[in-house]
């Protein structure tokens, strides 16, 4: 008799889940592959009529915009990294990284502080080197997509002197291309956290340090950009010499779940239906098509929904219009196995490698023949400070600390979720300062380690 793999797994309301989403799915695509034929004046009618729509069913429009409101436009009409710097004066660098396995990322570069222009770029400034990668689903835009500039960690290390450099996964806006496979193939977007971890991070650092003839750099992740740091610093014993501290902020390792039940519990009993939902390709990718029809305070609106039902996010520090600038550059391409990745990690409850072994019957021994590779993050030598929400549901600090070595120090922000930590209303306050004081413990002119005056022996620094 042929195995079912579902049999036996799911309720019957996850098969209810299932069935519904199947067909969303099916309707979403049928409107893509619609929307996909129309000429560019219908989808122009489509956005101005969301726009009505959207102006009658809310209150009154102000007569005067606000500050605040006018860089919000400037920063939801920006198209790319370049454009968003522009908007502060702040002149970027592009800069192509070939990692091992052949694929070529994008990395940004501010070298110089506002209005001034290096006369030799690609060179070496001579300054401490700071590096940021994001999240998932994300590219390096979102550091810099702000409605003002002090809010805005790079700009703000860029006044300080540090040499800032911001990375991009594969897959994403400025990473999607390889030498051996085009985005159109399924075999393009067969990676997961561990490529990312095996070569993205470590051949991204080691470009920016063979430029700048730095020893050592400061790496500072967010979310997804923290889990590939953990698993890069653990199984790369040599990274550890390349990076003088490791800032985690809204750090990701072993995330409890989703806060959506339906969507956690048939995920978590079978990370592999997200194959079946959306293929073995990029995930999401209809949505800057909705993007591109909806008037912004409407996806903005659709984006804040979502949140709150999958994660329990609300977002009250985040003001209504940094969240139209800025969802405007939240999503960029990222492969659905990394996904599944995640979700085997969450059903795990273990920080592991991708497990290959999906189809394997479910084991009813108390003992198991078989378990996935974990990260050896315990082993990781790098100085790691953690800065994340108290507010946060996918932080479960006491889980990630015991999986970390004794010499992490953990700083909870009050009242913060996930998204607030890199676009909240007062990170030039909580946020920013945090990670300035963590950089000049750990950087020196000449770009060695010292010791730090932190001081934690694994226990949560309030």
């Amino acid at each position: 008799m042929p195995r079912v793999p579902l049999l036996g797994r799911l309720s019957f309301r996850d098969y209810v889940a299932l069935i519904f989403g199947f067909s969303f799915l099916a309707l979403e695509s049928f409107l893509h592959f619609i929307i996909l034929f129309l000429p560019k004046p219908v989808i122009d009618w489509f956005y101005r009529r969301s726009r009505v729509l959207f102006h009658r069913i809310s209150a009154a429009r102000p007569k005067h915009r606000s500050e605040e409101k006018k860089a919000a436009d400037k920063v939801l009409n920006a198209r790319d990294f370049g454009e968003l710097c522009n908007l502060y004066g702040y002149t970027h660098e592009e800069h192509v990284v070939l990692t091992k396995d052949g694929y070529l990322l994008g990395l940004h570069r501010l070298p110089s502080k506002m209005g001034q222009k290096k006369s030799n770029p690609g060179s070496s400034t001579g300054r401490p080197v700071v590096y940021l990668h994001h999240g998932l689903l994300m590219n390096s835009e979102v550091w810099v997509c702000l409605t003002d500039a002090e809010r805005a960690l790079p700009f703000v290390l860029a006044e300080l002197g540090y040499d800032v450099w911001l990375g991009n996964n594969r897959g994403n806006k400025y990473s999607k291309k390889s030498i051996h496979h085009g985005p159109n193939s399924s075999k393009f977007w067969d990676y997961s956290i561990d490529d990312f971890a095996w070569h993205d991070i470590p051949d991204s650092i080691n470009h920016i340090l063979e430029v700048t003839k730095a020893k050592k750099l400061s790496y500072i992740g967010f979310s997804q950009g923290t889990a590939q740091a953990f698993a890069a610093l653990s199984i790369h014993p040599a990274l550890n010499e390349k990076i003088n501290v490791f800032i985690a902020l809204a750090p990701a390792m072993s995330p409890p779940g989703l806060s959506a039940p339906i969507v956690d519990g048939l995920m978590k009993a079978s990370p592999t239906l997200l194959f079946l939902f959306f293929g073995r390709k990029s995930i999401l990718s209809s949505a800057t098509m909705w993007q591109s029809i909806l008037y912004p305070p409407i996806f903005a609106s659709v984006i804040d929904r979502s949140l709150s039902w999958l994660f329990n996010w609300n977002s009250v520090n985040i003001s209504t219009d940094q969240k139209i600038a800025a969802y405007a550059h939240l999503y960029s391409f990222a492969s659905v196995k990394s996904v599944v990745h995640w979700f085997q990690i969450m059903r795990n409850a273990a920080f592991q490698m991708y497990d290959d072994d999906v189809m394997s019957p479910v084991t009813r021994t108390t003992v198991s023949s078989y378990r996935p590779a974990r990260f050896p993050t315990r082993n990781i030598v790098t100085p790691i400070v953690l800065l994340y929400g108290d507010h946060d549901s996918l932080v479960h600090i006491d889980t990630m600390l015991a999986q970390l070595p004794d010499h992490t120090v953990a700083k909870p922000l009050h009242t913060y979720e996930h998204l607030d930590i890199l676009w909240g209303k007062n990170v030039h306050k909580d946020v920013i300062p945090e990670v300035v004081d963590v950089l000049r413990c750990y950087c020196t002119a000449e770009d060695e380690q010292t010791e730090s005056p932190i001081k934690s022996n694994g226990l949560v620094v309030a």
